[in-house]
């Protein structure tokens, strides 16, 4: 049922990314409502601190003609968004100073003056981090809360899913019988994208941070195997979980473990650059993989992934991941923290390694 009623998402999805480059608009105040809000202060340096954004309230603003008024529900928390602070090219531009920071979310329409939208509608888009979500609705789309809770929209059945499902098919193309690693794999994409590989038949090893979730990963997620990078010279195990060599390398996290991993490839590996979250507090310059020559000698091929690129394939991903869903094959692992006030702190806990799957938070 789920799968059936993700068919079209492709255009929504892809406009909903839309949404992510609109200012949120203001105009006259008209309600007694009131809307918490969290606005970059400054450009961070090294790791995100609270004084990086100023935290309001301001009154909810009355709408003008094609303006929705949306009650947020959860915020979907990204690596990505650390990215979105810096200024530097990029594949979006930055936020600017001064402006609500950007996050994706799923909340309730409580007004309407748009013909696509109606009070009551569930719907999903870049609502930024506050309490209400006041302006055009570019990009958004609505959700039935009838199929699946609101969270799964911002974790398998959203952008992180649809992240796990085209970086791994399209660019890492795991064949049956593969020996797949991953990064960050406790993460909310790496989770997800080491699931989807024992479904294509792959030996899967995993590489994460502590006990806990090295057994999550084995235990709850059907892995093979769990590489704790904290307790575990990671290039030895590396060499004993992939005897043969890596096929398909899966990166979350750059630095030192993508070095580990470049050094095990088997010859035509396919190596899948999804993120980099142990350099995104960098305030020195990146250093390039010490065991890049490992891609010439295995003749192995190594391509970044941004998921906007593969809109055309949103609706395939969605469909096929619901389907997953409802057979029991694949398990959404979302790590649910509360209160909007708590977001510079919940947030950090991406880079902190202190979230277990996809790190949502729920707004009241």
């Amino acid at each position: 049922m789920i799968a059936c009623c993700l068919k079209l998402l492709a255009g929504p999805v892809l406009r909903a990314f839309e949404s992510i480059l609109e200012p949120f608009l203001r105009g006259p105040a008209m309600t007694d409502l009131f809307n918490r809000q969290f606005l970059l202060a400054k450009r961070p340096s090294g790791t995100v601190r609270r004084d990086d954004f100023t935290y309001q309230t301001v009154p909810v603003t009355a709408l003008v003609d094609g303006q929705i008024l949306v009650k947020n529900k959860y915020l979907s928390l990204d690596p990505a968004m650390r990215g979105w602070m810096n200024e530097g090219k990029s594949y979006i531009p930055a936020v600017q100073l001064g402006e609500v920071m950007r996050a994706l979310g799923v909340g309730e329409v409580l007004e309407s003056k748009n013909p696509r939208f109606t009070v009551g509608d569930h719907v999903q888009g870049a609502v930024g981090v506050q309490d209400y979500f006041i302006g055009e609705p570019k990009g958004f789309y609505k959700v039935d809360t009838r199929l699946a809770p609101l969270p799964l929209y911002l974790s398998a059945l959203g952008m992180t899913g649809m992240t796990a499902y085209l970086a791994l098919l399209d660019v890492g193309q795991p064949k049956s019988g593969d020996t797949v690693l991953i990064s960050g794999a406790a993460g909310a994409v790496g989770s997800v994208a080491g699931q989807i590989a024992k479904i294509k038949g792959c030996r899967v090893v995993g590489i994460a941070g502590g006990k806990e979730k090295c057994r999550l990963l084995t235990e709850e997620l059907g892995f093979d195997a769990a590489i704790d990078y904290k307790s575990e010279d990671v290039l030895d195990a590396v060499k004993r979980h992939c005897p043969d060599g890596v096929n398909v390398y899966f990166d979350n996290v750059g630095g030192d473990i993508l070095d580990a991993a470049l050094s095990q490839l088997a010859v035509g590996a396919r190596v899948v650059i999804c993120g980099a979250i142990s350099q995104y507090n960098n305030t020195t310059a990146v250093k390039g993989p010490a065991n890049y020559m490992s891609l010439l000698v295995n003749r192995a091929r190594m391509e970044g992934f941004i998921v906007l690129d593969h809109a055309d394939r949103f609706a395939e991903a969605g469909q096929v991941m619901a389907g997953w869903i409802e057979e029991g094959k694949l398990k959404s692992k979302e790590h649910i923290e509360e209160d909007l006030e708590t977001f510079p702190e919940t947030f950090l806990k991406l880079f902190t390694g202190d979230n277990y799957g996809k790190l949502i938070l729920k707004v009241e």
